[in-house]
């Protein structure tokens, strides 16, 4: 009963989400103007522009990338067994930022910019799984920071894709279209993917020893986590840019709601990470529009700067939890 419940409440909240989207935006759009665009009888084909290459791609790619984010964080969490763990801790963004400012420092203006930000995302993965052997956080930490100091570097010599590259190092869905949304898309079957793997997860998180005795594969079950956890990141930062937190806070939120067990957590987060990324993005539009002198030119606020206010108290609340004494330390 509690599940069907929450299964409701989460469609219910999606619809809603959907709808304020499509109802709100800088064209002022009665909501008969909006259904009728959506049944394909739009008065004006401004409208149909408007509600179908515009506003509806931009919430579908935020339910994707934040479903995705949420997946892989649930994901890095298991194999690294750290509950601070979450995509950014695989360097995966700042390979893609990487990536975009050398291909446009190579070719200015080329439009392949999400194709460069895919392929370094991935590159950074296969960089993790090859060196982080020993310490799969340590190691992405650090390639992060290094993929950080390079770009930093690269945009010293020349700011010019500044601008472009801020939508990675951020996060934003402003300006998503209908070539943003069917990018993303099949990078959704990721989230089925995790789930197959649920069952090895949680013989993981009893340790490597006793994973072991239960039949887990030593090498592979990890890298099969990782490297699913990997694409689904890569796949997002490339939609959205490397959002903060998502992929932090709805694991954590989902495992409040239905527990640890992976079989329930892959898409309770997958569900929260959706909303979450959705509803910031809502809250970013419409702080966007209360701006002095905004207009339709302006990009307005990143959905990663309102991210980042809700994940930074989240974070500093678990560090703060994960290091208090246990009773027997105490004693």
């Amino acid at each position: 009963m509690r599940t069907l419940a929450l299964a409701v409440g989460a469609a219910l909240a999606v619809v809603a989400l959907v709808a304020a989207h499509l109802f709100v935006g800088r064209s002022a759009l009665a909501p008969g103007d909006v259904a009728a665009a959506l049944l394909g009888h739009a008065r004006e084909p401004a409208h149909e522009i408007i509600v179908l290459r515009f506003r509806l791609p931009r919430v579908l790619v935020g339910l994707a990338a934040g479903a995705l984010l949420a997946t892989s964080g649930v994901l890095v969490q298991a194999v690294v067994r750290n509950p601070l763990a979450e995509p950014a801790t695989t360097g995966v963004g700042s390979g893609a930022a990487l990536a975009v400012v050398v291909s446009l420092l190579v070719a200015p203006g080329h439009p392949y910019v999400a194709v460069a930000a895919l392929l370094g995302a991935l590159a950074a993965g296969g960089l993790l799984f090859v060196l982080g052997r020993r310490s799969l956080a340590l190691t992405g930490i650090l390639l992060g920071a290094v993929f950080g100091s390079l770009t930093s570097f690269a945009l010293v010599l020349d700011s010019a894709p500044m601008g472009t590259v801020l939508r990675w190092l951020v996060g934003s869905l402003n300006a998503r279209t209908t070539g943003d949304w069917d990018a993303v898309a099949p990078w959704l079957l990721t989230v089925p993917l995790a789930w197959l793997l649920a069952s090895h997860m949680n013989a993981w998180a009893l340790g490597e020893t006793t994973a072991v005795g239960l039949g887990v594969r030593r090498l592979l079950t990890p890298a099969a986590i990782l490297g699913v956890a990997v694409l689904a990141a890569a796949a997002a930062v490339t939609a959205a840019g490397a959002v903060a937190f998502v992929g932090l806070v709805a694991p954590h939120a989902a495992r409040m709601l239905v527990g640890s067990d992976h079989r329930r957590l892959v898409p309770a987060a997958a569900v929260l990470g959706a909303l979450l990324l959705s509803a910031a993005d809502l809250v970013a539009f419409a702080v966007s529009l209360e701006l002095p002198g905004a207009r339709p030119d302006v990009a307005g606020v990143p959905v990663g700067a309102v991210t980042a206010l809700i994940g930074a108290p989240l974070l500093v609340h678990l560090v703060r939890r994960s290091a208090r004494p246990t009773l027997q330390e105490r004693g």
